[in-house]
């Protein structure tokens, strides 16, 4: 590809226009040994994009990549947060745009992995949630959720909605808080914000997307997904999560409805047997990937999608890379 310049704003580094590399996919698909050999293969460095990896002490649950992995490949995107702490995506992206630019000055190539389709939004279009909002805003809402729940939360937003609440989630805790906070903080309404929110340019415009998603059989999924499951189990998630208790966690919604631990903290207050439990993490993680892939296809290029399978393994040569926007 020619060479260019391109200076990013504020800063007084100047650098080639280059290609940025996405390996996404759904649970349990296998991106991480993938990635680690691509990584290597090409002198890469990682940027993990994975929303509870994010956060210190939950390593089991969101299979975070061991000492073992980082000492193979460097790592970016891990621990960065205390499990009461709130990092959202405007806060990621700050920090990744922080994280590229340094490795592109070192002359190493950048590749992003993980399956959580809002942060890896935010490398293909511009990020809503962005916006700033103070401490005072977040505690008051928070607060709201807490003592109230997710109804009343909801109409407090309702009331600053007139004219409607758009595609919104609202069954979704973390988006009617965030929706909540930023017409808060803003005082304007969300109809209004999607239209300023359009107009934004589209983010890491002076890189080139190489992008591919992994996913499986069906029926291979689901057996790597049980696998895993008991695994984590095994492994001490249990005990993972009620020192996340003990850390705050609860006091993040979002986070402690993540696939996984929400299942553990239901047990740990309500009791239970443990295969039940198994069970339970298992339907949720199900439903999960179908979310996932059900993304993947709306924000993906067509084509590419990669079909893996433990019968073929698969060479990080033939990673059919499709260029993205």
């Amino acid at each position: 590809m020619p060479e260019k310049l391109d200076e990013k704003v504020g800063s007084s580094v100047a650098y080639k226009v280059e290609e940025l590399w996405i390996l996404a996919g759904v649970t349990a698909a296998g991106k991480t040994e993938l990635s680690l050999e691509w990584a290597e293969r090409n002198d890469a460095e990682i940027i993990s994009c994975d929303s509870v990896s994010f956060y210190r002490g939950l390593d089991i649950g969101s299979a975070k990549p061991g000492l073992k992995d980082q000492k193979r490949v460097v790592h970016h995107g891990l621990d960065l947060a205390d499990v009461s702490e709130v990092f959202d995506v405007g806060q990621f992206h700050a920090y990744a745009n922080e994280v590229i630019e340094d490795m592109v000055s070192r002359g190493k190539k950048v590749l992003v992995v993980g399956g959580s389709g809002f942060f890896l939004q935010g490398f293909l279009q511009p990020v809503v949630d962005a916006l700033e909002v103070s401490d005072e805003v977040r505690n008051h809402v928070n607060t709201t959720y807490e003592k109230y729940g997710l109804d009343t939360t909801l109409a407090q937003l309702g009331k600053l909605n007139p004219k409607g609440l758009g595609n919104l989630d609202t069954r979704n805790p973390l988006r009617v808080i965030r929706a909540l906070e930023r017409c808060l903080q803003s005082e304007r309404s969300l109809i209004d914000l999607q239209k300023d929110f359009e107009k934004l340019p589209i983010p890491y415009a002076q890189f080139t997307k190489r992008m591919v998603w992994l996913d499986r059989k069906n029926d291979e999924i689901m057996d790597r997904i049980n696998l895993r499951t008991q695994s984590m189990i095994d492994g001490g998630m249990i005990e993972e999560a009620e020192q996340a208790i003990r850390a705050g966690i609860l006091r993040h919604p979002s986070l402690s409805q993540s696939v996984g631990y929400r299942e553990i903290i239901k047990f740990i207050k309500e009791g239970g047997p443990r295969k039940d439990l198994v069970s339970s993490i298992v339907q949720s993680t199900r439903q999960l990937v179908s979310k996932q892939r059900k993304w993947f296809r709306k924000h993906f290029p067509t084509g590419s999608c990669l079909q893996v399978s433990t019968e073929k393994p698969l060479s990080v040569d033939q990673i059919p890379w499709v260029a993205g926007t």
